[in-house]
């Protein structure tokens, strides 16, 4: 297509090894942002760790991944399909009504059946939560760690995968079938994978590493510098996960859904408009999951407001 390089910038518990060996045999994958998207998001997270914070992620980790969050990043993807984590597939979405564009906790954060919480905005919070007893130490320990670890990483990330925020009706884009350029694929996957895959062909030469760090100078020293402290605030992780999940449902609508019709065609417009939007969200996504985990792991006497309404039901089944 002839475009220009970086264009976008100028605008262990028991069992868990046993558990992994399994997981990752013969299970299909699932939708969520692309194993590029989610990458990026827990490689942003991690590199801004704080050394007790870094310490505790590498301490979760199997061994065999040696130290790096960003390899199990997908792991919730690939074993949501599984008898043991089938319950776990609406947490990965909201569905919110038809053209309504905005996201209300009590109305919309509920699985099919309607049970309440079951969304991603509850699973941020719930594995938050868990994650706030790891200084209680590991005697009598309640909670899987590393699970709670992969979860939330992962849901970080499609908190800000504004399809993930979508309609009920189409399910967040999948059934909008549509080309991208000159294959056929759907609105989901066009934010889940297509952009960042056309963005990696044509600027980066199939280098993540490269795109990775122009999302980085974006934030370091570029055009979001002036950002990064209103995207750490969060003091009531109710009101955080809302905002969130607000903020990826107004994208939906206004950048998302605007022009991509069932039988359309999307390319350069809809690609060279959009892509600032998907490399933005995966920055936010990073960056708040490393400050959810700082304020976690880090001994401090800040953290989150609690009570008993931020804690999902479903959290004391586990």
């Amino acid at each position: 297509m002839g475009r220009h390089r970086s264009l976008w910038v100028s605008l262990v518990p028991f069992g868990f090894v046993l558990f992994f060996s399994s997981a990752f045999i013969g299970v299909p994958s699932a939708l969520g942002w692309s194993k590029e998207g989610h990458v990026m998001t827990c490689q942003i997270a991690q590199a801004l760790l704080e050394p007790e914070a870094s310490e505790a992620v590498n301490r979760l980790l199997p061994d065999y991944v040696k130290g790096n969050l960003s390899a199990l990043c997908v792991w919730p993807d690939q074993i949501r399909h599984g008898y043991k984590y089938r319950w776990t597939s609406p947490l990965h979405f909201i569905d919110t009504p038809d053209n309504a564009c905005s996201f209300q906790y009590s109305r919309d954060c509920h699985d099919s059946h309607g049970v309440e919480d079951m969304c991603v905005a509850g699973a941020v919070k719930n594995f938050t939560s868990q994650l706030m007893h790891y200084k209680e130490g590991t005697s009598d320990q309640q909670y899987n760690m590393t699970e709670a670890l992969l979860f939330l990483s992962h849901f970080m990330g499609d908190i800000h995968q504004p399809m993930h925020v979508g309609f009920t009706t189409d399910e967040g884009g999948n059934t909008i079938e549509l080309r991208w350029f000159r294959h056929k694929s759907n609105l989901h996957h066009v934010w889940d994978r297509e952009i960042i895959l056309t963005a990696l062909a044509d600027y980066y030469d199939k280098d993540l590493s490269l795109l990775l760090q122009d999302i980085q100078r974006n934030y370091t020293y570029g055009i979001w510098v002036d950002d990064i402290s209103s995207w750490k605030h969060c003091n009531d992780i109710s009101q955080c996960v809302n905002d969130w999940a607000k903020e990826s449902i107004e994208i939906a609508c206004k950048w998302g859904y605007e022009g991509a019709k069932s039988g359309t065609t999307l390319a350069d417009y809809y690609f060279d408009s959009r892509m600032p939007f998907v490399m933005k969200r995966i920055a936010q996504g990073g960056i708040r999951l490393a400050m959810l985990l700082n304020k976690v792991f880090v001994a401090s006497e800040e953290g989150f407001t609690y009570n008993n309404n931020n804690v999902c039901q479903w959290e004391r089944r586990l």
